[in-house]
């Protein structure tokens, strides 16, 4: 034999780069596979309340069960917003989002609130069209979307001033 031949003959196998390649294909599907989990919902990780959301929903009035007194009642005014209609866009084309809703004030700032309306209006108008039709797929989108505007609402007119959202209608065609 020539000293090439047994060069090559002694020479050890290269180790296989499957594993490695298996190993990084499952990484891969196992952290994807957990993105998906916790961003649908099936794991609760990741998911943190937004403070400033649960701090709207657990201020805003439960309705007159919640301990609310006739005279409570009685300094309440309601301050009708008009129709507003948002273009959402789909895949197989365009759907309309029809909002109507009504603020829920104290007497005492109802002059001041139905000066400032029209920023109220451009608030919602521009929240509302920022939404995609898969925000509303959720079956608990309306009172999230709800707590959302009203801390946007309060922004605006300035706190304490409104004390509650009512939406009135809420209609996707």
């Amino acid at each position: 034999m020539t000293d090439a031949t047994a060069d090559l003959e002694e020479a050890p196998a290269k180790p296989s780069k499957m594993p490695l390649i298996i190993g990084v294909v499952l990484a891969i599907a196992g952290g994807g596979g957990g993105f998906y989990a916790v961003q649908s919902g099936l794991l609760p990780l990741g998911k943190t309340a937004d403070p400033q959301t649960t701090h709207a929903v657990e201020s805003a009035p439960a309705g007159v069960d919640s301990g609310e007194t006739a005279e409570d009642i009685a300094n309440l005014a309601f301050i009708e917003m008009d129709p507003i209609v948002i273009t959402l866009r789909k895949a197989s084309g365009l759907k309309h989002l029809r909002f109507r809703a009504q603020l829920e004030v104290d007497v005492a700032h109802q002059a001041e609130v139905e000066k400032i309306l029209p920023r109220v209006v451009d608030v919602l108008n521009s929240y509302l069209r920022a939404l995609e039709i898969a925000d509303l797929a959720d079956p608990m989108a309306l009172p999230k979307l709800r707590a959302q505007m009203l801390r946007r609402i309060n922004i605006a007119t300035g706190q304490g001033r409104v004390r509650d959202l009512l939406i009135m209608d809420f209609v996707l065609n």
